[in-house]
């Protein structure tokens, strides 16, 4: 096992570890650890929420939860000659939930993790507008497999990963993100859920730093919900094991941190809590591009080889959509956001005819494996994205016959009281 750099006491916030991590982006959050060019280490991950939600049949800790408190963080570390202007390369070389000796309890990542959808006035997901309540399904760790007792009938393989992962913001860089930002927010300031999150002190979890720099970060640090140009939540499913990242530099020693770790997700996160999310460690191998930024053209956001790592399905029932907006009948132009919303509906539609609910169904195609596609952006006014759906996690045939589906009560995820 790599020397840990960053440990976590499972049974503790973070704010109160031995050594803390950060839920904002700022470029004075210190370093909690220096590792040099070519080091292997393990960095051990907190659940995203600080473990606000628990295992149990009950969606009230979703509709609850506090998101000033996101996303725990470890780090940063500062990688030894690293300077502005440098890519940075982080090699993922294994990662997973929280091992023995606390492998099972009721921490997020102790055998098992959580699927949530985000009420509307809570931030919401990508089809709030048709699932405004707030709910939640447990899945249950089995090697590389899980299963879930609020939606039966399915058993799929991980593709662990972390969901958030970047390097430290200038300040300058830092300033730009706050007012693009706030000047989106004002185009629609009432707006539920918000076109986006502000500075909020509140609940700011500032690392190593004291007094007025702690005040300075809380004050001015960047929310961590939006992924931006230093990476940070882009929450790709492919970012597994095996994969190599070059993330931008802005900062002296880079300042990386990463956290939001994910046993399994489906393309595009549809729920916003969409993965299964949960705690656990990551092992990484840095090294650095001197001027690499300059050299490749790698002015604003990370590029990344994917991991060889991933399931092999090899059966798929794919669902289109296109930019219409079948609820009001209007046409947008070649809106890939609107089309693969409604591949996204048709699918949950299908998956009730099988005798899930819309919010299992939901769930679902947030944490299983599926693949989401842009398949046309070029033909006017209709863009076109496809969902596919893996149909091997089913301990059923899903595909459509002549006999017509096999509907049966199929339970209920969690919901709220």
């Amino acid at each position: 096992m790599p020397k840990v750099v960053f440990s976590i006491d499972q049974s503790k916030p973070m704010s109160e570890q031995d050594v803390p991590g950060h839920n904002r982006w700022h470029p004075d959050v210190p370093p909690v650890a220096t590792v040099r060019p070519g080091d292997e280490f393990r960095v051990e991950c907190r659940d995203w929420t600080d473990c606000q939600v628990g295992n149990n049949d009950s969606a009230n800790d979703v509709r609850d939860i506090d998101l000033t408190k996101v996303h725990m963080l470890s780090g940063p570390f500062a990688v030894e000659g690293a300077e502005p202007g440098d890519l940075l390369i982080v090699d993922i070389l294994d990662i997973g939930a929280i091992p023995y000796p606390e492998q099972l309890g009721a921490v997020p990542g102790q055998g098992w993790g959580y699927t949530g959808v985000f009420a509307r006035a809570n931030g919401g997901g990508f089809l709030t507008d048709y699932f405004p309540d707030a709910y939640k399904a447990i899945w249950d760790f089995h090697g590389i497999h899980a299963t879930s007792r609020h939606i039966p009938g399915v058993r799929h393989t991980g593709i662990t990963h972390p969901g958030l992962f970047a390097t430290a913001p200038s300040a300058e860089l830092l300033t730009s993100w706050n007012r693009r930002e706030q000047a989106l927010i004002d185009t629609d300031p009432q707006r539920v859920p918000p076109l986006a999150n502000p500075p909020d002190p509140n609940n700011a979890v500032t690392g190593t730093a004291t007094g007025e720099v702690a005040q300075r970060i809380a004050r001015e640090g960047a929310r961590t919900v939006p992924p931006r140009e230093h990476g940070g939540n882009q929450d790709i499913k492919n970012l597994t094991r095996g994969s190599r990242i070059f993330f931008p530099v802005f900062v002296k020693g880079a300042n990386f941190s990463l956290g939001d770790l994910h046993y399994s997700q489906g393309d595009g996160e549809i729920t916003f809590c969409g993965a299964i999310e949960m705690g656990g460690f990551i092992d990484l191998h840095v090294d650095l591009i001197k001027g690499g930024m300059a050299k490749y053209g790698v002015s604003t956001n990370p590029i990344f080889m994917p991991g060889n790592v991933e399931p092999r399905y090899c059966q798929f029932l794919s669902f289109v959509g296109i930019s219409v907006d079948h609820d009001t009948d209007t046409n947008h132009y070649l809106d890939a956001t609107v089309a693969y919303r409604r591949a996204c509906l048709n699918a949950v539609e299908y998956l009730k005819t099988w005798g899930y609910t819309g919010e299992q169904a939901y769930l679902l195609l947030g944490s299983a494996p599926i693949e989401g596609r842009i398949s046309g952006i070029v033909d006017i006014p209709n863009a076109c994205c496809t969902l596919y759906l893996p149909t091997e996690i089913f301990d059923f045939d899903v595909r459509p016959t002549a006999e017509g589906p096999a509907k049966k009560d199929r339970g209920q995820c969690a919901v709220t009281s």
